[in-house]
């Protein structure tokens, strides 16, 4: 029987040409580093879920950290990623407390209760997969399924990303000045710094907006006092769960669309890496499950798996496992520092946008590598219209409402992807594999190259 952790190994190899496995680690100085831009590229999307349900966004944060190291323990540093709050679960919560506006939810206890035994109905799945293995899951969700869900996943953020800036023509200069500032560190430098595209590409993007702001007076510039006034250290206020049988119907049920989005994320990490890691899928939602559990039942939000750091992990070829418990840290520090909270807060919305605008660029072409990988054929009208109709509906963010339960856009094209792929591919059921071979993924092109 395999050792629970994964057998670990220093890097040896050149980090201009050879990617970084799941197994190996850098040195601590680049792993920090390393560490730190993972959680600027979950933290947008972390801090922007919980202010959309009415929780604590530094609770949510706080959480998100223990759930990231948790997540890193059960799954034994097999799978790399980083647990953030869910937007699964924003119309649900909304459609039970009737929240639309600002500050906490009045509400909030009914949705943590709902999202409480979501998490335990995905835990007790998890624990299934672990025991019958995720042969079946598989089986239900193919490539051509999870290529489109991921693809579903980066095509759906876009409008409400680019949304954010429409109206300011300064703010949209700015995002895409983040965007070429992003770009131009990928494609114009070598090495760490090559790496670290994300975090640098957004210090840069951070003071060319200082300066037009705050020092020219083109924009609204950034206010630095409330870091001043904030304190070093506090806890965040916690929040109980109440159950309400009809909260529950409409909640519980978002687990199955978490199954769906965490599957088609393990699977672009597949194909990136060149790892299997199905044998670990059990202990994968297993641990998602447990975390969303345990963090609402203190008042965060439901969690999962975070495409944005999957973006980051395609655009630098750096997959160990321990750079996450690292973000994890880093994390746990935003929800316990007001004051360090506080600071990273202070990145205007415009450069938030721009580093959106390139991670869900990355995981939509990382939703095409999977198809590539996997060999899919389009010329057969069944994959052709699994892949097409329900990216269009994800993208376009189509809902369906069942029995109460709004789908959302990305809930309503990953179902209607599964039924499909059942009903138009059952008679000639491909003979695919999940993942290509090792050697037929190495020699395929990276989502982004990171050699000269």
């Amino acid at each position: 029987m395999d050792k629970w952790f994964v057998k670990w190994r220093p890097y040896t190899g050149n980090l201009e040409t050879t990617p970084v496995g799941i197994n190996e680690y850098l040195p601590m100085g680049k792993s920090v580093v390393l560490g730190a831009q993972h959680s600027f590229a979950m933290f947008g999307a972390t801090i922007l879920a919980p202010l959309l349900m009415g929780f604590d966004p530094s609770l949510t944060m706080l959480i998100t950290g223990i759930g990231t190291i948790l997540f890193f323990l059960i799954t034994g540093g097999h799978v790399p990623s980083y647990l953030g709050s869910s937007f699964a679960f924003i119309g649900a919560v909304a459609a039970v407390t009737g929240y639309s506006g600002t500050g906490i939810n009045p509400n909030i206890g009914i949705a943590l209760g709902g999202t409480l035994v979501c998490g335990v109905l995905y835990a007790l799945m998890g624990l299934l997969v672990m025991k019958t293995g995720a042969g079946w899951i598989e089986n239900l969700m193919p490539p051509v399924v999870t290529g489109s869900i991921v693809m579903i996943i980066g095509l759906n953020l876009a409008p409400v990303t680019i949304q954010s800036v429409i109206g300011s023509s300064f703010d949209s200069w700015m995002a895409l000045v983040t965007v070429l500032c992003i770009c131009s560190v990928a494609v114009f430098t070598k090495g760490m710094v090559r790496r670290l595209l994300l975090l640098i590409g957004l210090v840069a993007a951070y003071f060319i907006y200082f300066l037009l702001t705050n020092v020219m007076g083109m924009g609204k510039p950034i206010d630095f006092a409330p870091i001043a006034n904030a304190a070093w250290f506090g806890m965040p206020t916690l929040y109980s769960p109440v159950f309400e049988t009809s909260a529950i119907l409409v909640i519980a049920p978002v687990f199955i669309i978490l199954i769906a989005e965490n599957l088609g994320h393990f699977k672009a990490v597949e194909a990136m890496t060149g790892k299997s890691i199905s044998p670990y899928m059990g202990r994968a939602f297993f641990a998602d499950g447990l975390c969303t559990t345990l963090s609402a039942s203190v008042g965060g939000t439901g969690m999962t798996t975070y495409a944005e750091n999957i973006g980051v992990m395609a655009a630098t070829k750096i997959y160990s496992t321990v750079v996450f418990v690292i973000a994890g840290v880093f994390a746990i520090l935003l929800g316990l520092s007001p004051k360090f909270g506080t600071l990273v807060s202070t990145i205007p919305v415009p450069i938030l946008t721009g580093a959106s605008i390139v991670v869900f660029g990355l995981i939509t072409i990382a939703g095409a590598r999977i198809w590539m990988n996997a060999k899919i054929d389009f010329s057969k009208n069944g994959n052709m219209l699994v892949a097409a109709v329900p990216v269009i509906l994800g993208t376009g963010n189509y809902s369906l409402n069942i029995a109460g339960f709004d789908l959302g856009g990305i809930g309503t094209a990953t179902f209607l992807a599964i039924l499909m792929n059942l009903a138009f591919n059952f008679k000639n059921k491909q003979k695919e594999v999940s993942v290509t071979t090792e050697r037929e993924i190495a020699t395929s092109e990276p989502l982004l190259k990171l050699n000269p």
